[in-house]
């Protein structure tokens, strides 16, 4: 067990309020200070871990979706392959039989003695000549089918070894991912080991931490005024919302389930705006925003390492898969560790009008 997975289990047992002695003793009276401290240490290493984990498995996902491509890439560059060379075995049968063809016309009497001889002797010379012509540039065609194949397959070499690169490191990463995964496992067994009064006050300090954030963060300004969505961003709104009360699953796009980026993915998706999968990539990709700017149906990353992903609604407000253990819900938008926004759509005309849906934060 690791040193963190330790301080863990010490502080659960220290928040059940187990106390081992080897003999009868004076139990001294508990510290409500020492708990809350205890407490507080549980929920920061809980939420370390999760976005730990939410880190691994995004980096995963986005190699995965680069995997995929890349065997695609593969499977396009091998079919191009078996047609040149279908093509330079239908080209060289033709060679082969217009050569046969030349030689038996020529056989062991001369082109001159042939030509007196032919009924038509215009037809033969000019039949020879079409043969001739045909050989030539048949030749011409195996030649240029010939580099057309090498060079076809050098390609398919390269995408292949690219492939076994991705092979290995997307390997690597799901290593990375499952012992992470493992980790936060151990640490949900010791938080069912907490009694309902113990649970409760993580939630309460877990929730007073976010009531803080937002309230700084609306302090600051960086909210401007209501913003309209585009059409395409009021459909990713939409459908965010239906997908209210779904539970978190690691790398689910729905229908029944969503992980943070699996949702605004297939949000926008929905909306007729294919987007890229992993929060990492929505970030790299997509155009970026000044918060101050934010309108419904933009999406707000989080952490440094851009790991996570919310959709805004407005007001606030955003709709988002948290983690596991959870389900979709309406969240502060300071939720988590903001570190900016992107736009799908960037090029969308502004709704005059547009109602909200109701939803309510949690």
């Amino acid at each position: 067990m690791s040193g963190r997975l330790v301080r863990l289990a010490c502080t659960a047992a220290m928040a059940s309020g187990v106390l081992l002695a080897s003999a009868p003793a004076v139990v001294a009276a508990p510290d409500p200070g020492a708990e809350e401290r205890s407490v507080t240490h549980l929920l920061t290493d809980l939420q370390q871990l999760y976005q730990d984990a939410e880190r691994a498995t995004e980096t995963y996902n986005a190699t995965a979706e680069k995997l995929k491509k890349q065997k695609a890439e593969v499977a396009r560059l091998d079919g191009n392959l078996a047609k040149a060379r279908l093509s330079l075995h239908d080209s060289r049968t033709a060679a082969g039989r217009l050569a046969r063809q030349e030689y038996q016309n020529s056989g062991e009497i001369s082109s001159y003695v042939r030509l007196l001889l032919a009924r038509d002797p215009q037809h033969a010379l000019d039949e020879g000549h079409v043969i001739g012509q045909l050989a030539q540039e048949r030749i011409e065609t195996v030649d240029r089918l010939q580099e057309t194949e090498r060079r076809t397959d050098g390609l398919a070499r390269k995408a292949r070894k690219a492939l076994d690169g991705q092979l290995s490191l997307a390997e690597r990463q799901k290593t990375e991912r499952d012992e992470v995964r493992g980790r936060l496992k151990d640490v949900e067994v010791l938080l069912a080991s907490l009694s309902p009064g113990q649970l409760a006050k993580l939630a309460r300090l877990e929730k007073s931490g976010v009531t803080e954030a937002q309230q700084k963060f609306v302090a600051s300004g960086a909210l401007s005024s209501a913003r309209p969505p585009t059409r395409e961003g009021e459909k990713a709104v939409r459908y965010a919302v239906e997908q209210i009360g779904k539970p978190y699953v690691w790398g689910a796009v729905g229908p029944g389930a969503y992980d943070c980026s699996g949702l605004t993915s297939q949000a926008w998706g929905h909306a007729g705006r294919p987007i890229p999968r992993t929060s990492q990539e929505q970030w790299a990709q997509l155009p970026h925003i000044p918060l101050s700017e934010l309108r419904p149906g933009d999406l707000v990353i989080y952490f440094p390492e851009a790991t996570h992903v919310a959709l805004y609604l407005g007001d606030g407000l955003v709709v988002q898969a948290p983690r596991p253990g959870t389900d979709v819900k309406v969240s502060p938008i300071a939720a988590n560790p903001l570190l900016g926004a992107v736009r799908p759509d960037p090029d969308g005309k502004l709704l005059r009008h547009y109602t909200p849906p109701r939803v309510a934060s949690r």
